[in-house]
């Protein structure tokens, strides 16, 4: 007897989990692995929000929750940030950023509503898009753009899309617009009635210059960020979003129908994460050694076209001299030296078999494992590729 099929859209995979299975298998079976394929840090959760973690294991019996105390923390963060005053009342906890695209995508938009896109770009957002019986709309933002849309990009889009979702700094890129760059984009936003949805998730995690929330330059945008990141607490699926005043009832609904509540351990420890300054500084300085490190030891290997990342914590490769098969490529590092990295079709369709996207929010020591490793395999790639040209060895293209 056969299962009943499938009734809803189809939707590509995220490629970058079948990296994380074979990374699985290998260390199940005893061998190291360098987990540069997810976005995720691998330091852990602050000190100070274990603690508490731990504390409240051993006293709440954690029931549904929301807590009041953490949003006000937020709605702090916002005034000592980007000296912005924000009520609490436009702050919905969510379980993680993800939870906030959907329930967003579904609030704020009907089916069949066409909704922009910057690609490269994070795949959950078409991929939702796509399953939610909304229609992405890519915008094309390669080298040649620095990765970033521009105002005029979404000013030619016709007809209008009902909404624009931006990432500054964004996924797989770490491209960062600057606050004339937000000021145009939300210009052509409110003039062409188009939904601004600003996923500032790496917002903390930058080099040189802080990022600028859209909130800064439009009240009435949607803004999502979770604990994930700059927090290091992907695993507990806690995130948040400010939305205008007069939508905070109805998106508080279809967060509490589609979701219930944020875990109650989470927003305990969340707490004591946002008072943890120093141990948040000292992490991203971190990300910013590993990013120098990797952008200078990547292009000695001859990986050199690519643009240094403004924020997040992601290295976009062109590996195009190599491969023409970015999955093929991923999937044999991890296999036969276990660097488990991204492979750029998750992020780009069209492109982004010519890339590959490391995560470099990981040890120091494993940026240089990282380097030595690759260092002999790419060599011996060029070899077997040089072979298989002459028809006497196997090309991964």
């Amino acid at each position: 007897m056969t299962s009943d099929p499938i009734r809803g859209r189809t939707i590509p995979p995220f490629y970058a989990g079948e990296i994380g299975r074979r990374a699985a298998a290998r260390k199940r079976a005893g061998l190291p692995v360098i987990p540069m394929h997810f976005g995720q840090p691998t330091a852990g959760a602050p000190a100070g929000a274990l603690v508490v973690a731990h504390r409240v294991l051993d006293e709440d019996p954690l029931g549904y929750f929301e807590s009041m105390p953490l949003i006000e923390r937020i709605a702090r963060h916002y005034g000592e940030t980007y000296g912005l005053d924000i009520d609490a009342r436009r702050i919905l906890l969510t379980a993680g950023a993800s939870a906030a695209l959907v329930a967003s995508f579904a609030a704020l938009f009907r089916a069949g509503e066409r909704v922009a896109v910057v690609r490269p770009g994070y795949p959950a957002y078409r991929n939702t898009l796509r399953a939610m019986g909304l229609e992405p709309v890519e915008l094309l933002c390669g080298r040649e753009h620095d990765f970033k849309p521009t105002a005029t990009m979404l000013r030619e889009l016709e007809p209008a899309p009902a909404g624009f979702i931006l990432a500054s700094p964004a996924n797989p890129t770490g491209a960062m617009v600057d606050g004339a760059e937000m000021a145009a984009l939300v210009d052509v936003c409110r003039h062409r009635g188009i939904q601004l949805i600003s996923d500032e998730i790496y917002h903390g995690i930058s080099y040189g210059r802080r990022a600028v929330s859209a909130l800064e330059h439009d009240a009435h945008a949607v803004v999502i960020n979770s604990f994930s990141k700059l927090y290091r607490m992907p695993g507990w699926r806690l995130g948040w979003m400010v939305v205008p005043m007069q939508w905070a009832s109805d998106l508080s609904a279809y967060l509490i129908n589609m979701f219930l509540t944020a875990s109650t351990l989470a927003q305990h420890a969340a707490l004591a994460a946002m008072d943890e300054p120093a141990d948040l500084s000292l992490c991203v300085e971190v990300y910013a050694r590993n990013r120098a490190r990797l952008i200078a030891g990547l292009a000695e290997l001859g990986i050199t076209q690519l643009a240094p990342p403004d924020g997040a914590f992601y290295l976009y490769a062109e590996v195009g001299h190599l491969t023409q098969n970015s999955l093929e490529f991923c999937i044999r590092a991890v296999e036969e030296i276990g660097v488990a990295l991204a492979p750029g079709i998750d992020f780009d369709p069209g492109e982004g078999h010519r890339f590959v996207r490391f995560c470099f929010a990981v040890s120091e020591e494993q940026i240089e494992r990282t380097l030595d490793l690759l260092g002999p395999w790419l060599r011996g790639y060029r070899d077997r590729d040089e072979t298989a040209a002459d028809g006497a060895g196997t090309s991964i293209r």
